[in-house]
């Protein structure tokens, strides 16, 4: 429905182009061929003939289309704030109005001197500031949305690699700008108005998924930010622990009752950043916390945490020396015992501390059920964080056969990222109200990982990503701030504007 009334606005502002256009002395036609047009344009607003070639740049045609439209309409008189916003808002209503209005005519080319001295115009203040800000406004969206936006890491499931407080910048060229999916939004609000609250969006108009050319495909190991697959999910009491902990601590049940979960459009769901560990068509799985891709050892990434346990005589664990580490560390149920979140070379430096007596690292055990593990099945009821699989994550044109091992690890993706109604009846599964024994995906898919592999909520809590939900590559920090550092120290110097690798 909304292809048939987007189709209907497009017809009738190009008729009204055109009835302008025949006022100015051209053919009709030539306001519906895409860059002749333009070119007409440029000829009628004395504007240079190669701002056309301008149009072939991603981004900056945008801007090059609405200089030669707006200067056209110049041309016709039509240059008060209130004639260009509704040329811009309204194209389909007042093009046409203007072009069956006997009293507007063609003026002149209007980027020449002799317009400007002949029809002269003077800008108000509030009209100068007005444009301004408006520029600016949409200059800054368009970059945001499909060029480059910052980040900033809120949470240690990156540690060390990414600290709480760096912030990024997030390429969108990289892997090809996503057309926005809900257009209709605040400028610069991700999904809740600043300061007010509320949806800083409409879902009047919902696009399709699109993504322009871009130039790589993502890599194994890319650090990946993504729009969260599994809804906005929040554990009301626990917000400041991991689902796995929570899980272990309550139980899987007692989790999903104070669960809240908001439904979001995919582009307006919450940013997560994690790496991509697996490709659609890889096999993952995870053996003593050891990660294997496709048979083979997978990615370690160099500054990787994991949690250690650390065992101390009666002083306990030293504040100073957590703090000069930066260590998180959280108290177990037994005194003098503390769980703690480190790389190998830290828990080296903690194991040599004078009152501490052991550090062991914190592997679940192979079969222990913790219930925090994708698919969250029965059949797979004895995997865990340290050990499941292999899972094959699904490519597009992957087809694979529907039975009661699949099924669970599957039909989250044919049934909420694929959009299909999926049912298991007596006689065996239907999708869209037909059997089926096998379904074909239609887009690909990702496995994605922390590396603070014992304190990140990632793929193996929630399954894959869908290529929808992929917002850019991760390039590199321009700040780091240290909320626990002091005055000049609260910057970490060493990394601005460092790589993320």
């Amino acid at each position: 429905m909304w292809y048939i009334i987007f189709a209907l606005l497009i017809a009738l502002s190009i008729y009204g182009l055109w009835l302008l256009f025949k006022k100015a002395g051209k053919q009709g036609w030539e306001a519906i061929v895409p860059f002749y047009r333009e070119y007409v344009m440029a000829q009628l607003t004395a504007r240079p003939t190669w701002w056309v070639f301008l149009l072939l740049v991603p981004i900056v045609n945008i801007f090059i289309f609405y200089g030669l439209y707006l200067d056209f309409l110049k041309c016709f008189g039509k240059r008060r704030f209130w004639e260009t916003a509704v040329a811009v808002l309204f194209p389909f209503i007042f093009l046409p109005l203007w072009g069956r209005d006997p009293q507007v005519k063609y003026l002149g080319q209007s980027h020449t001197e002799e317009f400007k001295k002949k029809y002269p115009y003077h800008k108000s203040v509030a009209r100068e500031w007005a444009d301004a800000i408006i520029f600016a406004t949409v200059a800054a969206s368009l970059i945001r949305g499909f060029l480059i936006e910052a980040y900033m890491i809120p949470t240690g499931s990156m540690e060390r690699s990414l600290l709480i407080g760096d912030f990024l910048f997030v390429s969108k060229l990289n892997y090809g700008p996503r057309v926005p999916m809900t257009p209709l939004a605040f400028p610069f609000a991700h999904h809740t108005m600043p300061l007010t609250g509320g949806k800083a969006y409409s879902e009047l108009i919902k696009l399709d998924y699109k993504r322009l050319p871009g130039f790589q495909e993502i890599k194994r190991n890319d650090v990946v930010v993504f729009n969260f697959p599994a809804g906005d999910t929040v554990i009301l009491e626990y917000q400041d622990q991991t689902y796995a902990d929570v899980v272990r601590s309550i139980g899987k049940e007692a989790v999903d009752r104070q669960f809240t979960v908001v439904t979001r459009p995919i582009d307006k769901r919450e940013n997560y950043i994690k790496r991509c560990v697996g490709l659609p068509g890889d096999k993952i799985e995870m053996e003593g916390a050891k990660l294997i891709v496709n048979g083979k050892p997978g990615f370690v990434p160099p500054e990787m945490q994991m949690d250690y346990f650390v065992y101390t005589d009666e002083s306990g664990l030293s504040q100073e020396k957590i703090l000069e580490l930066r260590l998180e560390t959280r108290p177990t149920n037994q005194p003098n015992v503390f769980q703690m979140f480190m790389t190998e070379d830290e828990a080296a430096i903690v194991k040599g501390w004078s009152n501490v007596k052991a550090v062991e690292i914190g592997i679940l055990p192979k079969g222990e059920a913790t219930g925090d593990t994708y698919p969250h099945d029965p059949h797979y009821a004895n995997w865990n964080f340290d050990n499941f699989g292999p899972i094959t994550i699904p490519a597009k044109g992957w087809t694979v056969a529907l039975d009661s091992l699949t099924v669970p690890m599957y039909v989250r993706a044919i049934r909420d990222y694929e959009g299909n109604k999926f049912e298991k009846r007596a006689d065996g599964y239907y999708v869209n109200g037909q059997k089926a024994t096998s379904y074909t995906f239609k887009q690909n898919y990702y496995w994605m990982m922390g590396d603070n592999r014992h304190n990140s909520l990632d793929s193996r809590a929630w399954g894959f990503v869908p290529e929808d939900h992929i917002v850019g590559k991760a390039l590199f920090t321009w700040l780091s701030y240290d909320e626990q550092g002091s005055f000049l120290s609260k910057i970490r110097w060493n990394r601005i504007f460092k790589g993320i690798k």
